[in-house]
């Protein structure tokens, strides 16, 4: 195999046959931009298929707006089947042989799926040590940094992509909408509870695909990956946890369920989650203990994924999983107190998920009991306008 050709193939932009049309998403362009020019090595981590490859597409298509030369960019998919036999330096240094670059010549290096490489850390360091360049690369697994050696410790920025914000989503759907246009807001929100956030099932609707992304999820990130020998319990497993999102879970019980070890359901999890298929809410309390010994709430990477599994069924769970995604980034937990939950409480905020109802009695008294500076009860669209 000629690398040259692949390498060309994967790099159009060298003979001026690059077209970017995707839809931007500028939240992830404009972090990306605003770290471009630290030493730092970036790291867009997210659910397989969330758009991770398009928007290192972008990236490169806006460098070469601002004006780049073509041949200071290298993309590299490393799951290529063509690139398997090479490790990245080599890689590197045929791209330098093509464009005639000394071992000074600054470029950009994108790198996509660079965890598929077992040695992946130990390169990025070395390259981050030894080379004049910037670095982004992808990945849908979040081993980074879990190994004992941490080689790239205080050498990352992660950005963790996540599936279409409601805006995103009408924009995905060429919504035009106006502002006295509530009902169409609205019936625009159901279809985001239903559909998710997947850009391409966004676009397409198409179920098939959105089944295939789940086999391939399951089997390649989990099962495979991890060399796990009784799929048929990680399946089951991933339809139960599909069916309790929102709802407070025991480890004990699901082992009971599916008659594995606690610790065999616990690693499941944790797998799941550097999968970024789902994620695990700690209950609120000043007690190390009480945390690690009440029940956890897990909620889905995308509710798409989990409407798919469950059919469009508990639409409360899907809005509250949403709400969940929308404050991700503050590290909620749920707040349990003489038997009533109140869904989210993060540092300086109490939000109760109620998609088109009201709390009951004992909710608000709890709410009310509460002394946090932001009490938010979402209950429709209007919660993710902002």
């Amino acid at each position: 195999m000629d690398i040259e050709s692949e390498l060309y193939k994967q790099n159009p932009w060298w003979e001026g046959k690059f077209e970017e049309k995707s839809i931007q998403r500028d939240i992830y362009l404009n972090e990306l931009f605003r770290n471009i020019k630290s030493k730092e090595v970036i790291f867009l981590t997210g659910l397989r298929r969330i758009g991770k490859t398009t928007i290192l597409m972008q990236t490169i298509n806006q460098l070469l707006i601002n004006k780049t030369k073509p041949q200071d960019i290298l993309f590299i998919r490393l799951d290529s089947f063509n690139f398997l036999a090479y490790s990245i330096h080599q890689l590197v240094e045929e791209y330098r042989k093509i464009h005639k670059k000394s071992a000074t010549d600054f470029f950009y290096l994108f790198l996509d799926e660079v965890t598929s490489r077992d040695d992946f850390e130990q390169e990025l360091k070395s390259l981050y040590d030894n080379e004049n360049i910037k670095i982004i690369c992808s990945s849908s697994i979040a081993t980074l940094m879990r190994d004992k050696k941490a080689y790239l410790t205080g050498r990352t920025r992660t950005i963790e992509v996540m599936p279409l914000t409601f805006q995103e989503f009408l924009q995905f759907k060429g919504a035009k909408i106006g502002k006295a246009d509530k009902a169409k807001l609205e019936s625009y929100f159901k279809d985001y509870l239903k559909i998710g956030g997947i850009p391409h099932y966004v676009l397409t609707e198409d179920r098939a695909y959105l089944n295939e992304l789940v086999e391939s999820i399951v089997y390649k990130d989990i099962i495979a990956y991890h060399k796990i020998s009784g799929e048929k319990a990680v399946k089951e497993l991933f339809v139960l946890l599909c069916q309790r999102v929102g709802k407070p879970m025991s480890y004990n019980k699901l082992a009971e369920l599916l008659k594995i070890s606690v610790d065999s359901v616990k690693r499941y999890v944790s797998y799941f989650e550097k999968a970024y298929l789902f994620y695990v809410v700690d209950r609120y309390s000043k007690s190390p203990n009480e945390r690690i010994t009440s029940p956890k709430k897990i909620y889905i990477g995308d509710v798409g994924i989990k409407n798919i599994i469950t059919e469009f069924k508990d639409l409360g769970a899907s809005y509250e999983n949403l709400v969940f995604l929308k404050i991700k980034n503050k590290n909620p937990n749920y707040y349990l107190e003489n038997s009533v939950e109140i869904d989210f409480i993060t540092k300086d905020s109490l939000i109760e998920a109620k998609y088109n109802q009201e709390p009951n009695e004992k909710q608000l008294e709890a709410f009310n009991a509460v002394k946090l500076k932001n009490k938010i009860i979402a209950k429709g669209y209007k919660f993710f306008l902002d």
